[in-house]
């Protein structure tokens, strides 16, 4: 890697860092809808997973736009949500206690990238790139409303029935 020396190095390292971050999501979001049981929870990460996929394209239209070699980097803190997730869907678990893990690890995903996208498009104002803040603020927005639809399912549908009946 090379020196930080500047907001600019910092903005193209971070984008390289959240741009692996994606593909380890892109990767992980398959066995998360092999073992969600809700059909919602399945059919939200399926939709997260196609969002996902034009949220790295966008990433690569801002690396062309930037001149700048996307990969060389690794999200360590992302190797490491999608690490607990895989430990907890491992655990010998009721399904729908399963599931509200499940939400609780991609919540925590989700709010890592919400932190990620707000930096690097802080970063982009103020480098004065307003077109690159924009796209990356549009991927902030769509990460808040996948935290939001993970939230409202896991209250309205999976939480309940986890709850232990006594």
């Amino acid at each position: 890697m090379k020196n930080l020396k500047t907001l600019e190095d910092l903005f193209h390292h971070q984008l390289r860092d959240i741009y692996n971050a994606e593909q380890q999501i892109s990767k992980a979001l398959p066995e998360m809808v092999e073992e969600a049981s809700e059909n919602n929870l399945k059919q939200a990460f399926k939709d997260h997973l196609d969002e996902t996929k034009n949220q790295i394209a966008r990433l690569e239209k801002i690396g062309d736009r930037l001149d700048i070699e996307l990969t060389g980097e690794t999200c360590d803190a992302m190797k490491g949500l999608i690490e607990e997730s895989k430990e907890l869907v491992s655990k010998d678990a009721d399904d729908n206690v399963r599931d509200a893990g499940i939400i609780a690890d991609a919540q925590r995903i989700e709010h890592y990238e919400i932190s990620a996208y707000g930096t690097v498009r802080e970063y982009a104002k103020a480098l004065d790139e307003r077109e690159i803040a924009d796209q990356l603020n549009q991927t902030l927005q769509e990460e808040a409303n996948a935290d939001e639809k993970l939230n409202k399912l896991a209250m309205d549908a999976v939480n309940p029935k986890a709850k232990v009946q006594k």
